[in-house]
């Protein structure tokens, strides 16, 4: 079965601050998104690997790649004015409808190998599979009357990437109008009314968005 790994880094990155994305700030030594790309890479060099980051971006991208010798073949595709639009836009550019494809954020470039491998064994198998991990803390949900309820933390779950879908489903649950109800790919998929498969991610695959994660990350590529 064909496989597509599709990393999204299609917004602006502004909240981390800065005159540069936060896709593209470097941790031990180059982009974060050369390390994500590298990732999937390293599980199969036969991936297609498809990158959706802003179309004014592409010189810089294209510069970055030069200055840091990275040559890891992967199709530049313009993102959209919304995730939702950037995952579409990057579904658009593959052309089969036969295959898998992981979507995944390009900012977590701590997945592990074994995350992404058992990602496509399940989608293979069930037509998704969703990266989640456990709550370590306990819980409250706030009531809109201020008051606070205690919440069983063993019926939740964190949400990363990948998200890893049969192409044709996929392709066919981002052909309808976007909604605020679509946090992430596995709401686009239910909204078909298809079951979400969970597996067990890696609490290192932290999506950097703030400073003190892009430090986090610096320590966490020390230690690898």
């Amino acid at each position: 079965m064909k496989k597509y790994a599709l990393i999204v880094a299609g917004g602006s990155g502004t909240r981390l601050g800065g005159p540069i994305a936060k896709q593209y700030r470097p941790i031990g030594g180059k982009p974060v998104l050369m390390h994500t790309l590298a990732k999937f890479q390293a599980f199969d060099d036969k991936l297609s690997l498809i990158l959706v980051i802003p179309g004014g971006d592409f010189d810089f991208w294209q510069n970055l790649c030069g200055e840091f010798g990275f040559n890891i073949p992967h199709l530049l595709v313009a993102g959209g004015q919304s995730r939702f639009q950037s995952v579409k836009n990057g579904l658009d550019a593959i052309a089969d409808t036969e295959g898998l494809v992981a979507i995944h954020d390009g900012v977590r470039p701590f997945v592990k190998q074994h995350v992404i491998e058992q990602s496509f064994q399940t989608a293979a198998l069930t037509g998704s599979a969703v990266a989640v991990v456990e709550l370590k803390d306990s819980i409250r949900k706030v009531e809109p009357s201020g008051t606070s309820v205690f919440q069983n933390r063993s019926e939740f779950r964190l949400v990363q990437t990948p998200q890893t879908f049969q192409l044709k489903k996929i392709k066919k649950a981002f052909e309808v109008e976007e909604s605020a109800a679509f946090t992430d790919d596995a709401t686009v998929y239910e909204h078909q009314g298809w079951q979400v498969s969970l597996i067990p991610g890696n609490l290192e695959n932290i999506k950097i968005t703030t400073k003190e994660d892009l430090e986090y990350a610096a320590f966490l590529v020390s230690k690898a």
